[in-house]
């Protein structure tokens, strides 16, 4: 039986209209912000298909649009996550390398929207050449697309869906904004004081002339960070993997740096603060955050790369089925002749190879800039663009058959460092310059490989639902070119205000890629912490961890960070505790998993928005353009003197406790309600 879309072919329906590309416009824009932020904050983003699919839906509803609309709006919305998710794990690499010493310049700004751009675009030219063979192939689920189109035919019925998320970015917003301003405070150190260790370092540790530091010692333990999108993210990932994120944390701040400044506390006061160096108890906290910075952050990226390469071995049968189905796409798509039908016509097949040429061409004097010689800057091309091509059909493959939300996009990236920096050294690039055309090569690969994911789960949205391919993607060109054009600024912002590879703003992808390509093309890589990292990710992966990736991440967070994903995670097993003992049904069970993953991605957007323009008040204060800084209310730390602030965050954390069980269980719906469409949001 042949295909038949939700709306037929012929049609008068209004589809590629003025109001669904702004729409669809603004919201590349603020939910590629969205993700930039939580990307860069906690190294996870979340896929954007399901809040544009019920924002847009809610807007066009007010204005009576189509369901066609609603496709295109939707389309053109998501693509600015998927552009903002490349971005995040490589254009900070490039400040965290050296490889650019300044951000705000209008340098910085033209080669990162250069660099986004010929990404995004590769990744839509790429598709656009597969897209008939891959949307069809029986083979290929597409989990997240078939979820995404039955929302669109829910909401001709009536959807609460816009209702729940809106609330929830208005809670998340709320809280967030009283955590900046002090009414109660987000985190809290906790110093324990344990002894006279300062003696026992001098008796195990060094020699016996060594200084003492201090003559007592104290290990800092954190708190749970109350952040709802933290909490929102441990929520959507659930108990199991947020456990295995905050196992990582735990590590790092429990036994590694406890067991190195036991030892080797006075050699690490030396070496951080200079030859006989004596510090205070009070000074320690400081130091055990250098030891995380610079011995145990290495560590963990040893524990990424291996995390990385064991999310591609494991998913080796798919990739392997997936590169073999896209080599049988090309050829199924080079025999394939134009057709009349509206609902399979893509762009022009010549405009597509003219355009992908053009590209190439210009990559080459793009990479000079970098490179600065001509025979590593057309290598670079050449990596590129097999690259590109090779890892988007994958994306692509990997996106139809577990979805976006699981798609290994910074492995992808990885293996594409790899090679290019590898070839660099072979071709004598070397060097800073060098270690900048590597990074370079990884941004495309990694924003191409993002967009393809995202835009091939679109279009078979589209497929399903009737819409045009070609119209959906010239809208995400649009989408591509303005989240481009933009995404520089919010980067731009958060750098200004806290500094990439910061407490504040990790980045552990771009870390890691600014730790490989200096340590392959610059020769600047702590090797040995490193080699022990890697040890380590082998030693989870023979214990049968489910994700030594996600275990090394949390290893370089902050613990505030991955402790609030952990408690996201443990609302979300409570929850499921609760839907057992009362015995829901699969209608009901599916009702309340759809309602609590809406109002955990509100809680993500709404702080994410709240947290650039906290980041866009304080670029501007320390740029003197706004005189008066974030105002503070409890600057004591507590509550008229007496009571800690951090007791008015565990009340905050209680009600988002109380919000993210209670809500959904409310709208568990009757047991004879007939079941919703999607049992994924």
């Amino acid at each position: 039986m042949s295909h038949q879309p939700y709306i037929p072919e012929n049609t008068d329906m209004r589809e590629f209209t003025i109001r669904a590309i702004l729409i669809g416009l603004v919201m590349t824009v603020i939910l590629g912000a969205a993700n930039a932020y939580l990307g860069l904050r906690a190294g996870m983003t979340i896929a954007a298909t399901y809040p544009a699919a019920v924002i847009g839906m809610a807007v066009l509803r007010i204005m009576k649009g189509s369901i066609l609309e609603e496709n295109i709006a939707r389309t053109v919305g998501s693509i600015g996550e998927s552009v903002a998710a490349g971005a995040i794990f490589t254009i900070p690499a490039f400040l965290i390398s050296g490889a650019w010493l300044k951000f705000n310049t209008v340098e910085a700004y033209l080669k990162s929207s250069a660099l986004m751009f010929v990404g995004g675009l590769l990744g839509i030219l790429f598709v656009t050449f597969l897209r008939r063979v891959m949307v069809t192939d029986p083979d290929l689920i597409f989990p997240e697309s078939v979820a995404a189109a039955e929302i669109h035919k829910a909401g001709q019925k009536g959807s609460q869906g816009a209702k729940h998320l809106f609330q929830a970015m208005g809670l998340g917003a709320f809280f967030y904004a009283l955590g900046v301003i002090q009414l109660f405070a987000a985190s809290k150190d906790f110093i324990i004081k344990v002894g006279r260790i300062g003696t026992s370092f001098v008796r195990l540790g060094a020699a016996k002339d060594a200084p003492t530091i201090g003559t007592g010692g104290t290990v800092a333990v954190s708190g749970p960070g109350i952040y709802p999108a933290y909490i929102g993210v441990g929520y959507i990932i659930g108990p199991r993997l947020a456990s295995l994120n905050f196992a990582g944390g735990v590590l790092a701040w429990g036994l590694f740096a406890p067991l190195l400044m036991y030892f080797l506390g006075p050699q690490l006061a030396e070496r951080f603060y200079g030859p006989g160096a004596v510090m205070a108890a009070a000074d320690w906290p400081d130091m055990v955050t250098n030891v995380w910075k610079f011995i145990i952050r290495p560590i963990a990226v040893g524990g990424m790369l291996v995390g990385a390469g064991y999310t591609l071995y494991r998913m080796r049968k798919n990739l392997a089925a997936g590169i073999k189905r896209s080599l049988g796409d090309v050829k199924k798509a080079a025999g394939q002749a134009e057709t009349t039908s509206r609902l399979e016509k893509d762009l022009n097949i010549k405009a597509v190879l003219t355009g992908l040429v053009a590209t190439f061409v210009l990559m080459i004097f793009v990479y000079k800039v970098f490179a600065g010689t001509w025979p590593p800057a057309i290598l670079a091309a050449v990596v590129m663009a097999i690259a590109g091509f090779f890892f988007a059909a994958v994306s692509g493959n990997l996106v139809g058959t577990i979805g976006s939300s699981n798609n290994p996009i910074s492995g992808l990236t990885l293996s594409t460092l790899i090679i290019a920096a590898l070839l660099m050294v072979v071709v004598g690039a070397t060097g800073m310059s060098g270690v900048a055309a590597v990074l370079g090569v990884a941004a495309v690969v990694c924003v191409s490989s993002a967009v393809a994911g995202e835009m091939l789960q679109d279009l078979k949205v589209g497929h399903i639902l009737g819409g045009t391919p070609y119209k959906m993607q010239i809208g995400n060109i649009f989408g591509v070119l303005l989240s481009a054009l933009v995404m520089y600024f919010p980067l731009m912002l958060l750098h200004g205000a806290f500094t990439f590879g910061s407490k504040e703003l990790p980045a552990p992808q771009a870390g890691l890629m600014a730790a490989l390509s200096q340590g392959i093309v610059g020769g600047e890589m702590a090797w040995p912490l490193v080699i022990v990292g890697m040890l380590m990710g082998f030693a989870l992966i023979l214990v049968q961890v489910k994700s030594p990736m996600l275990v090394a991440v949390g290893m370089y967070l902050p613990l505030e960070t991955t402790f609030a994903i952990f408690v996201g995670g443990m609302i979300k097993g409570a929850a499921d505790r609760l839907v057992v003992k009362r015995q829901l049904n699969e209608a009901q069970k599916a009702r309340v998993s759809n309602v609590g993953i809406l109002l955990a991605a509100g809680l993500i957007a709404g702080e994410a928005l709240t947290g650039l323009l906290r980041a866009a008040w304080k670029f501007f204060f320390l740029q003197n353009v706004i005189a008066v800084d974030i105002p503070v209310i409890f600057k004591g730390g507590k509550y008229f003197g007496v009571v800690d602030i951090y007791i008015g965050g565990l009340v905050v954390l209680a009600l988002i406790v109380l919000y993210l069980i209670r809500v959904p269980l409310k709208n568990a719906g009757a047991a004879d309600e007939p079941p919703p469409p999607s049992a994924v949001i």
